[in-house]
């Protein structure tokens, strides 16, 4: 799909701090996280739900190879797997570390908190990322 910023991602049309790629799927930091580590998990080739994708087991075992990795990453308590799949019109599975007395504390996600990182912090958190998996 030609305006869909997940499907340039993914054509590398569009730059991203790339964790992990295999033959279909894609996972990168998101630029506007609401945790440390937050990576967005993505088919490479066009699906609007995360139900659509034709591989779905597999695309949940990548989703548990990047988390295990970023939680390794990040030390986190645990992760989340969040499926919204609104803000961009793409499957995608958020990868959210969570962390004792963070602002997600108890069982929801705050999505209107977003961090801010400089390109060398991100690079930094995508470097232990890459070097956990």
């Amino acid at each position: 799909m030609s305006d869909c910023v997940f499907c340039k991602i993914a054509a590398k049309e569009l730059p991203s701090y790339q964790v992990y790629e295999d033959d279909d799927f894609m996972a990168f930091l998101d630029i506007h996280p609401i945790a440390n580590g937050h990576v967005q998990i993505i088919p490479k080739k066009h699906f609007r739900w995360t139900y659509d994708v034709p591989q779905f087991g597999r695309y949940f075992e990548v989703a548990r190879i990047v988390a295990l990795a970023t939680k390794r990453a990040v030390n986190s308590d645990y992760i989340s797997f969040v499926t919204f799949g609104i803000e961009v019109e793409h499957a995608h599975i958020w990868i959210v570390p969570r962390f004792k007395g963070d602002i997600h504390e108890g069982s929801g996600i705050n999505t209107t908190n977003r961090i801010e990182f400089t390109k060398d912090e991100y690079i930094a958190i995508q470097d232990k990322v890459v070097h956990n998996i």
